[in-house]
């Protein structure tokens, strides 16, 4: 899993209580096996008309929020089915900062699997934030995780939450796996010694 410490970029915002999982990558795209190709039908049903022409209403599809990397958003984002592609589609699509006053259990948790950071901050802080957004044709983040800031160019600033594993495993680019990993010698002396006293378990296929 690719590292993530530092992000500065474009915030996208999207003003939606309830945006669950079949809104972020509909279900009539998951028909993919690997954790690419997902993220340009990304609000599939949002961004386009059902001509296929981009909707220009949607606020993704606006010039100035073109190639943002922070998502700015509303109550219990990522609901719904617990499908690990809305993560998946988020991040192809180039989201690595999602800022919102709550999130859905799951989701939550897939995200840091994913290299995607869901950052809690109260409610009146993420409409202040939507009131800078929106009064600007572009606005820039930096989010730092290392020292728990969010931050821009004209002096706003705010700290955030995050759990110490989550923000280790997210510094260090570890999902399940790489956890899993770090811990390799002793997982081959556990299955050494496993294999030596319960011979019955593991075949021996060596004739």
């Amino acid at each position: 899993m690719e590292p993530l410490e530092r992000v500065h970029g474009r915030v996208a915002p999207l003003d939606r209580i309830n945006v669950d999982t079949d809104q972020i990558i509909p279900k009539q795209f998951l028909k993919r096996v690997e954790r690419t190709g997902f993220g340009e039908f990304l609000f599939f049903d949002w961004r386009y008309h059902e001509d296929g022409t981009p909707n220009p209403d949607f606020e993704l599809n606006h010039e100035h929020h073109q190639d943002a990397k922070i998502l700015l958003t509303s109550h219990n984002f990522g609901s719904g089915s617990s499908r690990e592609h809305a993560p998946w589609a988020l991040r192809e699509f180039g989201f690595q900062v999602i800022i919102a006053p709550s999130f859905a259990d799951i989701f939550y948790n897939n995200c840091f699997k994913n290299a995607i950071l869901p950052i809690v901050l109260p409610e009146e802080k993420v409409k202040e934030l939507f009131s800078i957004v929106n009064s600007k044709k572009g606005h820039d983040l930096t989010v730092d995780l290392k020292s728990q800031t969010i931050s821009d160019d004209e002096g706003w600033s705010i700290n955030f939450d995050i759990d110490p594993f989550k923000k280790k495993s997210l510094i260090e680019g570890l999902d399940d796996i790489g956890h899993s990993l770090g811990h390799e010698d002793e997982i081959r002396i556990y299955e050494n010694k496993h294999s030596g006293e319960r011979k019955w378990v593991i075949p021996n296929n060596s004739k």
